[in-house]
């Protein structure tokens, strides 16, 4: 399979070469005034800074932990919400799909159908979302090796579709934890361009019993390594108030710490994109690692 190296979403690229870019909004759709607001500040600080945007939020959140947790308002009305978002502050839009039916509908809105993580090995759903044009993100599972990606990727690149973005978010650690393996990012890059994302990856899955932990701290911590193993985005949510947010409170980014954090962002992003990234050399038979391990 051929490395997919920039992908066009909306008026930018993202991927090889080009400037680092931001997938961030609410983890779901609470009402249009917060998503309006939300989006409001996002796009002042990422054009203020020259940071390709895309805004994201989820119309249901179909993997919620337990039966009563707040799942959205619902496809209709959420891409409703969706649109209006994307028509007044001109931004690309990119929503989670949960079944394959969900995808025609969602792609007359949305310019990235996401893949959530539990479904990325799902043949129909992968399929389907290809078969509509749009821009496709693939979250890696928490289950798979970076390698395994290429299987999705090559589901929704079945059907001619070339414009697919994956994902890492981190692995499953033992019970109720993720760790965050930055070799990841250069091994995915070798199917398509990489996001990272920051606040997924420092959850705790089911820490709460019926909700998830996490411990938002680390997500600049995350970031910068990320950034700086040569992620071609970063994928976050963000919330005026975390606490209150219905769902993932406990890892959601603060809405008013993103100006200094873009900031900093930035200027390592940049730093990083002068040194020459050629990737990894993988040879033909695939990668290997010697018995001894890996030598500097």
């Amino acid at each position: 399979m051929e490395t997919i190296e920039t992908v066009s979403v909306g008026k930018f690229s993202i991927g090889k070469g080009r400037p680092l870019a931001l997938v961030a909004g609410p983890c779901v759709l609470e009402s249009e005034e917060l998503a309006s607001r939300i989006a409001h500040t996002l796009v002042r600080l990422a054009t203020a800074l020259g940071i390709p945007l895309v805004f994201k939020a989820s119309y249901d959140k179909a993997n919620r932990t337990s039966l009563e947790s707040w799942r959205g308002p619902g496809m209709e009305e959420g891409l409703m919400i969706l649109s209006r978002i994307k028509q007044k502050f001109g931004v690309p839009i990119l929503t989670d799909v949960h079944h394959p039916e969900d995808c025609a509908p969602a792609a007359e809105v949305a310019d990235v159908l996401q893949i959530p993580a539990f479904l990325c090995r799902q043949t129909d759903i992968l399929v389907a979302a290809g078969q509509t044009g749009r821009v496709v993100n693939i979250k890696k599972g928490q289950f798979l090796s970076p390698e395994e990606i290429s299987n999705a990727v090559a589901k929704v690149a079945a059907g001619g579709n070339s414009r697919i973005l994956a994902t890492e978010r981190g692995v499953s650690f033992g019970y109720n934890n993720l760790v965050s393996d930055m070799r990841a990012i250069p091994l995915m890059q070798q199917y398509c361009p990489v996001l990272f994302d920051a606040t997924h990856s420092v959850q705790q899955p089911g820490g709460l019993g019926s909700a998830s932990g996490g411990d938002r701290r680390f997500v600049p911590t995350l970031a910068r390594a990320a950034v700086a193993a040569g992620a071609d985005a970063l994928f976050m949510e963000v919330h005026p108030e975390p606490a209150k947010s219905p769902s993932d409170a406990a890892s959601i980014f603060p809405l008013e710490r993103m100006d200094a954090f873009l900031r900093e962002i930035k200027q390592l992003a940049d730093l990083v994109r002068t040194f020459p990234h050629g990737g990894l050399d993988v040879p033909s038979g695939g990668l290997h690692v010697p018995s001894g391990g890996l030598h500097a």
